[in-house]
């Protein structure tokens, strides 16, 4: 029987947001990065996983001495990077960057932390939709006040 899991709330934390602005990358990008990712390594923090996509993908046709098939061998500019930390109910995003050029690959996560980490990568939930209307609905009241 399949079993149906409740899907993880974001959690922005204030230093992603400003990253985000600085480096103009929206919640949509950074979350189509959480969702598909080109590569996923260990963080730097404890217990933390990085995502990466490449901003643009560009291929080019290589052939390889010796072989009669030439390759074909991605290539990109930049880099967009966002580091997460996986709770039990909650997936706090920490950080998102850019990155000019292209990294090498580090130290890879074993399939299985992979496949957690899949598993839990869903759309927003309805907790989630009802605390930002309830947020928005209170900063309104706010400016109200403000304006006098």
């Amino acid at each position: 029987m399949f079993e149906f899991r409740k899907p993880k709330v974001f959690h922005w934390t204030n230093h992603a947001r400003g990253k985000m602005r600085y480096y103009k990358l929206s919640e949509q990008r950074v979350r189509r990065v959480l969702h598909s990712p080109k590569r996923v390594e260990e963080g730097i923090a404890p217990k933390t996983v990085a995502f990466m996509q490449p901003s643009s993908v560009s291929s080019k046709w290589q052939v390889v001495s010796g072989k009669e098939q030439p390759k074909k061998q991605e290539t990109w500019r930049q880099e967009i990077w966002v580091m997460i930390q996986d709770t039990r109910s909650t997936r706090k995003i920490i950080s998102a960057w850019r990155y000019p050029g292209m990294t090498k690959p580090g130290a890879s996560l074993p399939d299985a932390i992979l496949r957690e980490v899949r598993e839990g990568a869903v759309a927003l939930s309805e907790e989630n939709l009802a605390a930002r209307e309830k947020m928005s609905g209170m900063l309104k009241k706010w400016r109200r006040t403000l304006r006098g």
